[in-house]
């Protein structure tokens, strides 16, 4: 099959189509790509990092091998190498390489890439990775045009996304696929990375005498966050700024470094998996009696620019749910909190948010609140309803008395026990069970203390007694 250039149209679809083996970046010079383009990996040897997906006996290591590549989703953060590890399949298997962006794509794209390998494979040409860069970024009907060709074969899809793909690719899609989660480098994989990339003369620096401190690298290696596209561009932009000393040596220090490197990236999406694995740390944190964790996990929150009345609605939440009545001023610490957030604003609000979050953090937990409603919750929506008893039905108006209403009630203060009232409910139901944790050990042994009574009273007719009181219209 001739080469084609950038420009040339695919026949059938009037589409411009590139190869990235015959031009691997369009019409811009080699010399003029960012290091980080420049050094991608061609080889698996090449390739740092991801042993959890790619070392020996691993299942797409022995894919690769064995040439029997099928669809795959590759997650990960940026930098991780998701690009890169595509291309070094099609290498790998020798497969035509066609790179779609969901960015710009759109389902007459996908068609003609389509059209086009299964063209090529027919004519015994070879066959294609599809590769999707963004995958997520796709609609349902524009994923759901792929699902027949992935099932056939006609082409290995490579999608890939920073988001998590249970959530973004259809169900179906996914499930025909191969699914690898890709991590953040570690500092060993991105000092290999940036030491071939310094002494690589061909695509690298390797031409220029270039002298790393230890300091700088390590600064460098620290604020890119396992990115390894962030690391080299980094690298590039101290060495290419840095002049040479009369020795033609270029010295890159720890302040030169920090200068390239500069403010501190933090992955965060506000509406994706950085955003929700975040919070469920805090709130875990929270939950768990760990004071410092919740600290960490707020200020990862504020300085991402997270809403930070987000963060106060789950502080309250959990001072109810997961504290509850062990220790009643949670909830009034994280209501105030709340409050002072609206009155002061940020970046002072952050530390009553903290205070909030540490006393939470601190306090005795108690869920039996929260599960004591979620029961009631379930007996009402499951269970027949229960006809409130005429002896507590609102008895306030006129005609009530011979109606029935309030008969038997005293408008007395207090236990059954005491009071000799009749029962609230027409049957017993228990949805409250108090822990032995903070002050729900006093209401645990209150409540004890009134049911005891209140089965002797039952016994003995009930006591009268108690403070009276008046009622209004539900009274």
């Amino acid at each position: 099959m001739p080469a084609r250039l950038l420009g040339d149209r695919d026949p059938g679809s009037g589409l411009l189509m590139m190869d990235l083996f015959e031009q691997k970046t369009g019409d811009i010079p080699a010399a003029h790509e960012p290091l980080a383009a420049r050094m991608r990996p061609r080889t698996l040897a090449e390739f740092e990092g991801q042993a959890h997906i790619l070392g020996p006996g691993r299942i797409l290591s022995r894919a690769i091998a064995s040439d029997r590549i099928g669809s795959m989703i590759l997650w990960g953060p940026p930098g991780s190498g998701k690009t890169t590890l595509a291309e070094v399949i099609a290498r790998a298997t020798h497969s035509r390489f066609e790179r779609i962006s969901a960015v710009m794509a759109n389902v007459e794209t996908l068609r003609a890439a389509i059209y086009a390998a299964g063209s090529r494979l027919r004519e015994g040409a070879g066959k294609t990775i599809l590769f999707i860069d963004e995958i997520h970024r796709f609609n349902k009907a524009q994923q759901d045009v792929l699902l027949p060709h992935v099932e056939r074969g006609g082409i290995a899809l490579i999608g890939a996304t920073t988001h998590n793909p249970c959530f973004y690719v259809n169900a179906p899609l996914l499930s025909r696929s191969l699914l690898f989660e890709l991590r953040p480098l570690g500092r060993d994989d991105l000092r290999a990375i940036v030491r071939r990339a310094l002494a690589d003369a061909e695509r690298g620096l390797g031409k220029m005498r270039v002298a790393l401190e230890d300091g700088a690298l390590d600064h460098i290696l620290g604020a890119c966050e396992g990115d390894a596209r962030r690391a080299l561009n980094s690298i590039e932009r101290a060495v290419l700024t840095t002049p040479p000393a009369p020795d033609g040596v270029v010295r890159v220090t720890l302040r030169e470094a920090e200068d390239s490197v500069q403010a501190k990236a933090i992955v965060y999406d506000r509406d994706g998996d950085g955003h929700y694995d975040t919070i469920s740390a805090f709130i875990k944190s929270m939950r768990g009696c760990d004071p410092d964790a919740a600290l960490y996990w707020m200020a990862k929150m504020i300085e991402a620019g997270e809403d930070p009345r987000f963060i106060a609605r789950r502080i309250v939440i959990c001072a109810a749910e997961d504290v509850g009545n062990a220790d009643p001023h949670a909830l009034l610490v994280a209501s105030a909190a709340m409050q002072a957030l609206a009155f002061v604003g940020m970046p002072e609000a952050r530390i009553p948010l903290a205070q909030a979050a540490v006393y939470v953090a601190c306090a005795p937990k108690s869920n039996a609140v929260f599960m004591g409603i979620e029961k009631a919750l379930g007996e009402v929506r499951s269970g027949p309803v229960m006809e409130v008893p005429d002896a507590v039905k609102g008895s306030g108006y006129a005609g009530a008395e011979r109606l029935g209403r309030g008969k038997g009630y005293a408008h007395r203060h207090g236990p059954r026990g005491e009071t000799g009232d009749p029962a609230f409910t027409p049957e017993e139901r228990r949805f409250y069970a108090p822990w032995a944790s903070g002050y729900e050990k006093i209401i645990s042994r209150r409540l004890e203390e009134w049911r005891r009574a209140g089965e002797k009273g039952i016994r003995g007719g009930g006591r009268p007694g108690g403070r009276g009181g008046s009622g209004g219209r539900g009274g």
